[in-house]
Protein backbone atom coordinates (compact mmCIF):
# COMPACT_ATOMS: atom_id res chain seq x y z
CA UNK A 1 0.00 0.00 0.00
CA UNK A 2 1.32 3.45 -0.91
CA UNK A 3 2.30 6.08 1.63
CA UNK A 4 -0.58 8.19 0.30
CA UNK A 5 -3.13 5.48 1.06
CA UNK A 6 -1.64 5.24 4.56
CA UNK A 7 -1.44 9.01 4.96
CA UNK A 8 -2.74 9.03 8.54
CA UNK A 9 0.24 6.96 9.69
CA UNK A 10 2.88 8.08 7.21
CA UNK A 11 2.03 11.67 6.27
CA UNK A 12 4.26 14.40 7.68
CA UNK A 13 1.96 17.40 7.79
CA UNK A 14 -1.58 18.68 7.65
CA UNK A 15 -1.97 21.96 5.75
CA UNK A 16 -5.31 23.58 6.56
CA UNK A 17 -6.77 26.29 4.33
CA UNK A 18 -8.75 28.96 6.12
CA UNK A 19 -11.47 31.31 4.90
CA UNK A 20 -12.15 29.48 1.64
CA UNK A 21 -15.98 29.63 1.72
CA UNK A 22 -17.71 33.04 1.61
CA UNK A 23 -20.59 32.18 3.95
CA UNK A 24 -18.17 30.82 6.57
CA UNK A 25 -16.15 34.04 6.37
CA UNK A 26 -19.35 36.01 7.01
CA UNK A 27 -20.52 33.91 9.96
CA UNK A 28 -17.25 34.53 11.83
CA UNK A 29 -16.98 38.17 10.71
CA UNK A 30 -13.60 37.55 9.13
CA UNK A 31 -12.00 39.42 6.25
CA UNK A 32 -11.66 37.74 2.86
CA UNK A 33 -8.02 37.15 1.90
CA UNK A 34 -6.39 38.09 -1.41
CA UNK A 35 -4.56 34.77 -1.65
CA UNK A 36 -5.04 31.37 0.00
CA UNK A 37 -4.48 31.50 3.75
CA UNK A 38 -3.29 28.43 5.63
CA UNK A 39 -2.00 27.10 8.93
CA UNK A 40 -0.44 23.79 9.96
CA UNK A 41 -1.85 21.06 12.19
CA UNK A 42 0.21 18.25 13.71
CA UNK A 43 -0.41 14.70 12.48
CA UNK A 44 -0.80 13.75 16.17
CA UNK A 45 -4.21 15.45 15.96
CA UNK A 46 -5.58 12.71 13.66
CA UNK A 47 -8.54 10.76 15.07
CA UNK A 48 -9.77 7.77 13.04
CA UNK A 49 -13.51 7.37 12.49
CA UNK A 50 -15.19 5.83 15.52
CA UNK A 51 -12.96 7.64 17.97
CA UNK A 52 -13.61 10.25 20.63
CA UNK A 53 -12.72 13.92 20.34
CA UNK A 54 -11.33 15.09 23.67
CA UNK A 55 -12.42 18.61 24.57
CA UNK A 56 -9.89 20.26 26.90
CA UNK A 57 -11.03 21.97 30.05
CA UNK A 58 -12.26 25.52 29.49
CA UNK A 59 -12.38 25.13 25.70
CA UNK A 60 -15.36 25.84 23.46
CA UNK A 61 -14.72 23.38 20.61
CA UNK A 62 -16.23 24.02 17.17
CA UNK A 63 -16.63 21.56 14.29
CA UNK A 64 -15.59 22.38 10.70
CA UNK A 65 -16.25 19.63 8.14
CA UNK A 66 -13.86 19.66 5.17
CA UNK A 67 -12.68 17.88 2.04
CA UNK A 68 -9.08 16.77 2.39
CA UNK A 69 -6.62 16.31 -0.48
CA UNK A 70 -4.07 13.52 -0.09
CA UNK A 71 -0.79 14.24 -1.88
CA UNK A 72 0.50 11.32 -3.90
CA UNK A 73 3.52 12.87 -5.57
CA UNK A 74 5.66 15.41 -3.78
CA UNK A 75 6.82 18.63 -5.33
CA UNK A 76 7.76 22.25 -5.00
CA UNK A 77 6.51 25.22 -7.03
CA UNK A 78 3.79 23.06 -8.58
CA UNK A 79 1.83 24.82 -11.32
CA UNK A 80 -1.95 24.82 -11.41
CA UNK A 81 -1.82 22.82 -14.64
CA UNK A 82 0.28 20.11 -12.97
CA UNK A 83 -1.57 20.11 -9.64
CA UNK A 84 -3.96 17.28 -10.50
CA UNK A 85 -1.09 14.85 -11.08
CA UNK A 86 0.10 15.38 -7.50
CA UNK A 87 -3.21 14.30 -5.93
CA UNK A 88 -3.51 10.62 -4.95
CA UNK A 89 -6.98 10.89 -3.46
CA UNK A 90 -9.22 12.51 -0.92
CA UNK A 91 -10.50 12.14 2.63
CA UNK A 92 -13.40 13.45 4.66
CA UNK A 93 -12.17 15.38 7.70
CA UNK A 94 -13.22 17.68 10.51
CA UNK A 95 -10.99 20.54 11.61
CA UNK A 96 -11.81 20.96 15.28
CA UNK A 97 -11.13 24.43 16.62
CA UNK A 98 -10.84 25.80 20.15
CA UNK A 99 -12.98 28.81 19.25
CA UNK A 100 -12.75 30.79 22.50
CA UNK A 101 -8.96 30.34 22.48
CA UNK A 102 -8.86 31.42 18.84
CA UNK A 103 -10.84 34.57 19.62
CA UNK A 104 -8.25 35.50 22.25
CA UNK A 105 -5.13 34.85 20.18
CA UNK A 106 -6.57 36.61 17.12
CA UNK A 107 -6.98 39.77 19.19
CA UNK A 108 -3.32 39.55 20.21
CA UNK A 109 -2.00 38.61 16.77
CA UNK A 110 -0.67 35.30 18.09
CA UNK A 111 -0.42 31.94 16.23
CA UNK A 112 -3.17 29.35 16.06
CA UNK A 113 -1.07 26.23 16.74
CA UNK A 114 -2.65 25.37 20.08
CA UNK A 115 -6.13 26.37 18.91
CA UNK A 116 -6.04 23.79 16.11
CA UNK A 117 -3.46 21.31 17.31
CA UNK A 118 -4.91 19.47 20.29
CA UNK A 119 -4.74 15.68 20.17
CA UNK A 120 -7.91 14.26 18.49
CA UNK A 121 -8.68 17.62 16.81
CA UNK A 122 -8.58 16.23 13.25
CA UNK A 123 -11.18 13.46 12.93
CA UNK A 124 -10.37 11.74 9.64
CA UNK A 125 -12.10 9.30 7.32
CA UNK A 126 -10.56 6.61 5.17
CA UNK A 127 -8.57 7.22 1.98
CA UNK A 128 -10.69 7.78 -1.16
CA UNK A 129 -8.80 7.00 -4.40
CA UNK A 130 -8.85 9.84 -6.91
CA UNK A 131 -10.53 7.53 -9.43
CA UNK A 132 -13.63 7.45 -7.20
CA UNK A 133 -14.18 11.20 -7.53
CA UNK A 134 -15.15 12.56 -10.94
CA UNK A 135 -15.19 16.24 -9.89
CA UNK A 136 -13.80 17.34 -6.54
CA UNK A 137 -15.52 20.71 -6.98
CA UNK A 138 -18.96 19.11 -7.13
CA UNK A 139 -19.25 17.24 -3.85
CA UNK A 140 -21.60 17.64 -0.90
CA UNK A 141 -20.22 17.97 2.62
CA UNK A 142 -22.54 17.43 5.56
CA UNK A 143 -22.23 17.18 9.33
CA UNK A 144 -24.87 16.14 11.83
CA UNK A 145 -24.79 16.35 15.62
CA UNK A 146 -27.14 13.98 17.41
CA UNK A 147 -29.03 13.55 14.14
CA UNK A 148 -29.53 17.27 13.44
CA UNK A 149 -27.88 18.76 10.33
CA UNK A 150 -25.43 21.53 11.25
CA UNK A 151 -23.36 21.87 8.08
CA UNK A 152 -24.50 21.13 4.54
CA UNK A 153 -22.49 22.65 1.71
CA UNK A 154 -20.89 22.04 -1.65
CA UNK A 155 -17.21 22.10 -2.59
CA UNK A 156 -18.30 24.12 -5.61
CA UNK A 157 -18.41 27.14 -3.30
CA UNK A 158 -14.66 27.18 -2.69
CA UNK A 159 -13.19 30.65 -3.26
CA UNK A 160 -9.76 29.30 -4.21
CA UNK A 161 -10.02 26.07 -6.15
CA UNK A 162 -7.86 23.03 -5.60
CA UNK A 163 -5.17 23.67 -8.26
CA UNK A 164 -4.66 27.18 -6.87
CA UNK A 165 -4.33 25.80 -3.33
CA UNK A 166 -1.66 23.32 -4.38
CA UNK A 167 0.17 25.97 -6.37
CA UNK A 168 0.16 28.40 -3.45
CA UNK A 169 1.16 26.01 -0.69
CA UNK A 170 3.92 24.39 -2.76
CA UNK A 171 5.36 27.83 -3.60
CA UNK A 172 6.04 28.24 0.13
CA UNK A 173 6.82 24.73 1.35
CA UNK A 174 7.42 21.47 -0.47
CA UNK A 175 4.54 19.02 -0.47
CA UNK A 176 5.38 15.38 0.24
CA UNK A 177 3.63 12.09 -0.39
CA UNK A 178 1.07 11.50 2.34
CA UNK A 179 0.58 15.17 3.23
CA UNK A 180 -3.04 16.26 3.69
CA UNK A 181 -4.46 19.60 2.54
CA UNK A 182 -7.75 20.57 4.20
CA UNK A 183 -9.60 22.78 1.73
CA UNK A 184 -11.81 24.86 4.04
CA UNK A 185 -15.25 24.55 5.57
CA UNK A 186 -18.71 25.71 4.51
CA UNK A 187 -20.92 27.69 6.87
CA UNK A 188 -22.71 26.23 9.85
CA UNK A 189 -19.78 25.75 12.21
CA UNK A 190 -20.68 25.56 15.86
CA UNK A 191 -20.00 23.97 19.23
CA UNK A 192 -19.44 20.31 19.97
CA UNK A 193 -20.19 19.28 23.55
CA UNK A 194 -19.22 16.25 25.61
CA UNK A 195 -21.67 13.43 24.92
CA UNK A 196 -22.46 14.59 21.38
CA UNK A 197 -22.46 12.13 18.50
CA UNK A 198 -21.23 13.37 15.11
CA UNK A 199 -21.89 11.93 11.65
CA UNK A 200 -20.30 13.40 8.52
CA UNK A 201 -20.77 12.42 4.88
CA UNK A 202 -19.15 13.20 1.57
CA UNK A 203 -21.43 12.58 -1.42
CA UNK A 204 -21.36 13.09 -5.18
CA UNK A 205 -24.07 15.00 -7.10
CA UNK A 206 -26.19 11.85 -7.49
CA UNK A 207 -26.31 11.40 -3.74
CA UNK A 208 -23.91 8.47 -3.72
CA UNK A 209 -22.01 8.50 -0.43
CA UNK A 210 -18.26 8.41 -1.01
CA UNK A 211 -17.23 8.55 2.63
CA UNK A 212 -18.60 8.62 6.15
CA UNK A 213 -16.95 9.82 9.32
CA UNK A 214 -18.36 9.22 12.80
CA UNK A 215 -17.11 10.17 16.23
CA UNK A 216 -18.27 11.25 19.66
CA UNK A 217 -17.07 13.95 22.05
CA UNK A 218 -15.94 13.72 25.64
CA UNK A 219 -14.23 15.94 28.21
CA UNK A 220 -10.49 15.57 28.53
CA UNK A 221 -9.64 14.80 32.13
CA UNK A 222 -6.13 16.20 32.35
CA UNK A 223 -3.70 18.20 30.29
CA UNK A 224 -4.17 21.81 29.28
CA UNK A 225 -6.84 24.05 30.78
CA UNK A 226 -7.82 27.27 29.05
CA UNK A 227 -8.40 30.29 31.25
CA UNK A 228 -9.37 33.53 29.43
Amino acid sequence: MSAAAQFVRQGKKIVAIGRNYSEHIKELNNARTKEPFFFLKPTTSYLPSGGKVEIPRGVVAHHEVELGLVIGKGGRDISQDAAESHIAGYALAVDMTARNMQDEVKKKGLPWSAVKGFDTFTPIGSFIPKSSVSDAHDLMLSLKINGAIKQNGTTGDMIFRIPRLIEHVSSIMALEEGDLILTGTPSGVGPLNPGDSVECTLADPTGKVLAELKFTAESRGGGYQFTP
